[in-house]
């Protein structure tokens, strides 16, 4: 009987996850084509705590962003003491309608093997490095290093639209798949940074319920360019990045 149970559990959370990529993409229509702000080109300087692999580490992060002439680039370097880079991420390609059209998205972790995500414009499509799934482009995906900077570039867009409860939602392309991201304002607060005390408007993605994604939190700040001036990633397994904002230099 118990055996039984737990196979029947172990065949449901199976098909579960069969299913998750087709779920995602039944929900999968063309974003909603709003106003946007691109902000300018910058090198932002982070601190940095996280755990990693069960590690606690301190350290710092430099994030280089360029936009212009139709096209967007964006790099993030996180560097830790004795342990030297432990996230690398790249996120690049051009401008639409929609705001960021990326056609490539990098990602390195500590420990791990590297990956990419590929937006095939020609073809419409987004393939993995990790998985053989596939989306099609209906207009506004974005991946896991765009989607806060296409935040910031709506917010930007339309300021008075981002008051406490509104939404804000991206199918966005992970290192396997892709999922609808909604992002939820939550409240305005006080952040330290290394550019004085901001007030910074704080969002939430949280994972979907049941599902084991990442959580992020981002504090952007309306006076200094709607800039993030704090991050987290959070995953399932407890290992997680903070970042806090000590330099903007503009480009």
């Amino acid at each position: 009987m118990f055996i039984s149970t737990c196979m029947r559990a172990l065949s449901g959370a199976a098909l579960a996850a069969a299913l998750l990529p087709a779920l995602a993409a039944a929900g999968h229509a063309a974003a909603v084509k709003r106003p946007f702000s691109l902000p300018p080109s910058a090198d932002l300087s982070y601190s940095i705590k996280a755990r990693q692999h069960g590690l606690s580490l301190n350290g710092d992060s430099l994030t280089t962003w360029r936009a212009g002439d139709g096209k967007y680039a964006f790099a993030s370097e996180t560097r830790a003491a004795l342990f030297g880079k432990i996230l690398e991420n790249k996120s690049e390609g051009g401008i639409d309608e929609y705001g960021l059209a990326p056609a490539l998205s990098y990602e390195k972790r500590f420990r791990k093997e590297p990956s990419s995500t590929t937006f095939k414009r020609d073809g419409k499509v987004i393939v993995f490095g990790d998985s053989d799934e596939s989306y099609p482009i209906k207009g506004g995906e974005q991946d896991r290093n765009s989607a806060p900077w296409q935040l910031l570039a709506l917010a930007r867009g339309a300021p008075d639209k981002f008051t406490p409860g509104s939404e804000w939602t991206f199918f966005v392309a992970g290192r396997r798949d892709a999922e609808p991201w909604v992002f939820k304002v939550l409240k305005q607060e006080s952040v330290h940074t290394g550019e004085g005390e901001v007030n910074a408007v704080h969002l939430v993605k949280a994972p979907p319920p049941d599902a084991q994604g990442q959580q992020v939190d981002l504090w952007l700040a309306p006076s200094l360019d709607w800039y993030p001036v704090r991050l987290r990633f959070a995953d399932s397994d407890g290992d997680y990045v903070e970042q806090t904002l000590e330099k903007i230099s503009k480009k």
